[in-house]
């Protein structure tokens, strides 16, 4: 276990204990983990020209409406970023624990860039959608096929018959979470003995309350995080190094 401290590599060795013997474990991943890789945090992409409005204006349905192309425009630069970086051996440590270990571990992410599933694993339960995928900002008739009828090139494209505009495929502020998607989400916490939450500084909810529900119910709870986070007081393991140091480590061999 090289250059860990001595306390970090002690929770090591016991979250590699509690991996080994777990019936099911569940990851919880956070925006650090993508930080790892290289994708900017949300506010953090407000930098430059973008720097002069204010995020949640541009994540939310009330300012994609008042300014459809700025917000559109503003997606396509944060999709660009997520396109030029790849999976860290975080996601790549995951992957290859789901692929040797078939129904052992579910993935739970808060992240919108898909580099779990660019790494290879499967059925990631992504609890605030995809940055690269597109919805209708409005329910949608017949007339809203995007095989025939978007505006091609438009920003926001629009359906050419009653000019619903697409949008990205993400959660915005004061949004619901997929209904599916948290429920799922619930399902696997509750069978897991075995929780790792990793790079998420726990402020954000419901997702952070999957980490109360875990711990109640009687799960191992591991977190993987250089800084401190809202959620420190339930783990029972506590790992103050970068995802891509530690789960290499604590998934590697495991059997």
């Amino acid at each position: 276990m090289p250059d860990l401290e001595v306390e970090s590599a002690k929770s090591l060795e016991l979250a590699r204990q509690w991996v080994h013997a777990a019936q099911h474990l569940v990851v919880l991943s956070g925006a650090g983990v993508s930080a790892e890789s290289g994708v900017p945090t949300f506010r953090d992409t407000h930098t430059g020209y973008w720097a002069q409005f204010d995020p949640q204006e541009m994540a939310s349905e009330a300012g994609f409406r008042a300014h459809p192309q700025r917000v559109w425009q503003w997606y396509s630069y944060r999709r660009e970023l997520v396109a030029a970086v790849q999976p860290n051996a975080a996601h790549l440590a995951l992957a290859a624990f789901t692929k040797a270990h078939p129904g052992k571990l579910s993935v739970i992410t808060q992240n919108v860039d898909g580099l779990h599933q660019r790494a290879g694993s499967h059925d990631v339960i992504s609890l605030h959608g995809d940055v690269m995928r597109n919805q209708w900002l409005d329910a949608c008739g017949p007339c809203c096929e995007m095989a025939k009828t978007v505006a091609l090139g438009g920003q926001p494209p629009r359906c050419s018959t009653c000019g619903n505009m697409l949008r990205p495929g993400v959660v915005w502020f004061g949004e619901h979470l997929p209904v599916d998607a948290l429920a799922h989400a619930e399902a696997v916490v509750n069978a897991c003995d075995v929780m790792l939450v990793v790079g998420t500084s726990g402020v954000v909810y419901p997702a952070a309350g999957l980490v109360f529900q875990a711990h109640q119910q009687g799960a191992k709870v591991v977190i993987v995080n250089p800084q401190a986070t809202e959620l420190d007081m339930l783990a029972d393991a506590l790992l103050r190094a970068p995802a891509a140091k530690v789960l290499p480590m604590m998934l590697d061999g495991v059997v």
